[in-house]
This record gives structure tokens, C-alpha cells and sequence, in this order.
């Protein structure tokens, strides 16, 4: 009987070590979910999802981008768990949800400057906002006429399912006026993620784009922005957008369909958590709580 129970002891020693190494029981997670949405803070929320499975191995956290519009069309057709969003959800989509009989519930958890940059060879390092707006409007055409070389201005731009697409046409192009219809230039370019206006502006001493503030690094400039002439120009980082003087920020979402449970709102609370929000901070973000 003794042997039997070392025996017993050892198998289930065996069993256990197993599971640790490989975050699975019997070739399955325990339990799964999958998050989509926003290009712009898809690295913060990768980064969340491989803290999280490293104290938590038999769960799994599948994370993809394509936008914040196919992060909430996927979870209004059932397809995600969690739709990470850079702005906040459409009427038409709450519609589409409502039809559905899904309940988006919505989660602040952090904040974002919008950067605007340039290839770091380009001399121009400030632009006001009119001048932007101009910029993607293609009112302003060469980059002479806001300081830089004789150059045609390449304007790079997010597709329109795009988050970032959309807060940037909003704030930027329309002033925040609901009745405005400006639009982007027909002659920007398209590009389907942040990472890609980052590569190409990268490459291109003439090109000019926006981004997420987690993109920018010494490989790129960031250009400070004015309100009006008369403004100072300010540069985008943490600080500055915690403050409220950088004059392109925006909130940052998680969606949920209905008051989350399980291994979603174990997620969700690690995303808010100190630890999480210091996450945040570490990404280039601005955390909303715990670390200020």
C-alpha cells in the first residue's frame, strides 16, 4: 500500500510538471479567449497577453489587429471576446449590436497622443494644426511652404476602418465640427497598419504620416504641434498628454459583450490592474490610473 501511494504521488508530480511546462491539460487550454481590433495598441495588449499566460500557463490569449472597426464587427458577430479600440464605438455599430442582441460594455484603459512624423533627414519639426489639416487636405503640397525642402509632400494615411483613421478625420480634418464632411486628399495613401505608415515614412525623406505615440523612436521624428500660430508647440509623450497640452490625444477601450466573466474579466482586471497600467506606461502609453 505504501508503494502504491508513492507511486500515485510521483504520476501525479509528473502530470502537474507537465501541465506547468506546457499551459495545457490533456492537449487543451483550460479555457481560451481571443481579443481583436486596434493596430495602434496591439503591441500593449500582446505584451498584457504574454504577462498574463506567464502566471496563468493553462489559459490561452490569442491577439490580432485589423483596425478598431473589425475589432467591433467581430465582436458583434461572435468572433472575439474583447475588442481593443482607438476610439469610441459608432451609433451604427451600437445598432448592429443591438440587432445582434450583443451589449457592448466599454473599458477606459489608458490614454494615446496621435504623433505625427516625418523621416528623421526632414528639417521641418513643428506644424500647427491648420497646417496639418492642409497638409492632408492637400492644400499645402511641397514641403517648402512649411519650412522644409522643395519637395512634394507625400501624405500617408490609415485605412478607413481604422480607429486612428477615423479620430485623426474627426479632430484634424473636421475640427471636431459634426457637420463638417472634409476628407483626407484623394492623393494620400492608404496604408494598412500604423507599422506601415512607421516603415514607409522610415524609407521615404518625403513622406508624412501619423501614428500611435508607442511607435515613435529615434529611427523617426515626431513633429510638435500648435493649436494656432499663436501657440506653443508641443511634443508628444506621456507627460504632455496626461496634461492635456498636447493637442492630439484620445482615449483607449476595451469592449466587452455584457459585464465580463471568467477568463475575460480576469484579463480585463490585469489590463487595469498596477501591474497592467504599468504595462501601459512601459509601451509608450498614458496608464489612467496606479502609476502617475
Amino acid at each position: 500500500m505504501k508503494r502504491i501511494k508513492i507511486i500515485l504521488i510521483l504520476f501525479a508530480a509528473v502530470i502537474l510538471s507537465s501541465c506547468s511546462r506546457t499551459g495545457q491539460k490533456d492537449g487543451a487550454y483550460a479555457a481560451s479567449i481571443q481579443i481583436k481590433g486596434s493596430d495602434t495598441i496591439i503591441n500593449l495588449v500582446q505584451v498584457w497577453a504574454e504577462r498574463f499566460v506567464e502566471m496563468h500557463p493553462l489559459y490561452n490569449v490569442g491577439v490580432t489587429g485589423g483596425g478598431s472597426g473589425t475589432g467591433f464587427a467581430a465582436l458583434i458577430n461572435g468572433t472575439c471576446d474583447i475588442a481593443i479600440s482607438s476610439r469610441e464605438i459608432e451609433e451604427k455599430e451600437k445598432l448592429l449590436a443591438d440587432a445582434k442582441g450583443v451589449e457592448p460594455v466599454e473599458f477606459m484603459i489608458g490614454l494615446d497622443g496621435l504623433a505625427i512624423i516625418v523621416n528623421k533627414n526632414n528639417p521641418v519639426d513643428k506644424l500647427t494644426l491648420a497646417q496639418l489639416r492642409d497638409i492632408f487636405m492637400a492644400k499645402i503640397t511641397n514641403w517648402k511652404e512649411v519650412g522644409g525642402e522643395n519637395r512634394k509632400i507625400v501624405i500617408l494615411s490609415r485605412e478607413s476602418n481604422s480607429g486612428t483613421h477615423m479620430f485623426f478625420k474627426e479632430h484634424v480634418l473636421r475640427c471636431d465640427n459634426k457637420k463638417s464632411k472634409e476628407e483626407f486628399a484623394p492623393q494620400a495613401l492608404l496604408m494598412p497598419s500604423s507599422q506601415a505608415i512607421y516603415d514607409e515614412v522610415y524609407q521615404n525623406p518625403h513622406a508624412l504620416g501619423y501614428v500611435g505615440m508607442g511607435f515613435v523612436n529615434d529611427n523617426v521624428k515626431a513633429i510638435s504641434i500648435a493649436v494656432n500660430a499663436d501657440s506653443p508647440f508641443i511634443y508628444p509623450n506621456p507627460d504632455t498628454v496626461m496634461s492635456g497640452e498636447y493637442p492630439i490625444s484620445r482615449p483607449l477601450f476595451l469592449y466587452t459583450d455584457g459585464q465580463p466573466e471568467g477568463l475575460v474579466k480576469m484579463f480585463i482586471d490585469y489590463a487595469l490592474s498596477d501591474e497592467g497600467q504599468k504595462i501601459v506606461l512601459e509601451t509608450d502609453f498614458v496608464p489612467i490610473k496606479g502609476m502617475r
